[in-house]
């Protein structure tokens, strides 16, 4: 592939990955977007559940798979590795569109906060996870995460080196903060719907299983280290006092993009 194409590849791959993050947050919220989670056409119950666990489901298996390194290994070898990261991207988004286009709206209440105060607090928990969401990215590097180092090392003529961090910032505190942005986000809402909660348990299952396979993996590849590491910093809720700060390596959120030249 020419380095141009590349890096054009690269750069909208990202946009449009951007944009639909954006699209989801609004999703989530109902708000901002044509379509939220719980707006659009109304079907049966078991219709609604049949289509939104497939998606999730789709969701899930295919970043799962596609982040392993044995698939890696297999795709690679005709996915050149410059745009193998945001080839990754681009199916990822590209799944996520597909359910956000065909999620089936459930509208039955669960839970509503009415106070202004309570609703007040919730949205300021759903956009702390905004906020953490993207710190974290940029912690690990922003730009590596979602492919664009690597098509810019590539014009450049440049090797990519995978990069070597120490744990530092929201890494010193919890093992996923990314995750817990994402928590954070899919959870802090004043009105849950049924649809909404099932969308809810469905990303937060995925988002432990991808724990488990991605730090069984990183024990692989970082060995002691990372189990000095998993000892002194909880996964996921925080533990005030002192953390391991002299860690070298990719956080376990950076592990896509660590393997994929291993």
């Amino acid at each position: 592939m020419g380095r141009l194409i590349a890096l054009l590849y690269g750069v909208v791959t990202y946009l449009v990955m951007f944009v639909t993050f954006l699209y989801l947050f609004g999703f989530l919220a109902n708000m901002f977007v044509p379509k939220g989670v719980d707006d659009g056409a109304i079907v049966s119950t078991t219709v609604a559940m049949a289509i939104n666990i497939g998606l999730i489901l789709l969701f899930g298996l295919s970043h799962s798979i596609m982040a392993r390194p044995g698939f890696k290994a297999w795709w690679t070898s005709f996915v050149p590795k410059s745009v193998e990261r945001t080839t990754y991207v681009l199916v990822a988004t590209l799944v996520m569109i597909l359910l956000l286009w065909q999620w089936r709206p459930m509208t039955d209440v669960i839970w509503q906060a009415n106070a202004t105060w309570l609703q007040g607090s919730i949205w300021t928990l759903y956009l702390v996870g905004i906020v953490l969401l993207f710190a974290s990215t940029f912690v690990i590097d922003h730009f590596d995460l979602f492919g664009l180092r690597q098509v810019v090392l590539n014009l450049l003529k440049k090797p990519y080196v995978p990069l070597n961090f120490k744990v530092t910032f929201f890494y010193k505190f919890v093992r996923h903060p990314l995750y817990v942005g994402w928590f954070l986000i899919f959870w802090a809402t004043p009105m849950m719907t049924f649809g909404h909660l099932l969308l809810a348990i469905g990303m937060s299952a995925y988002i432990l299983i991808a724990i488990r396979y991605e730090e069984r993996d990183m024990v692989g590849y970082f060995g002691e280290t990372y189990k000095a590491y998993q000892s002194k910093v909880p996964m996921l809720i925080p533990r005030l006092g002192k953390v391991h700060e002299t860690v070298k390596g990719q956080p376990s959120d950076a592990l896509q993009e660590s393997q994929q030249e291993a």
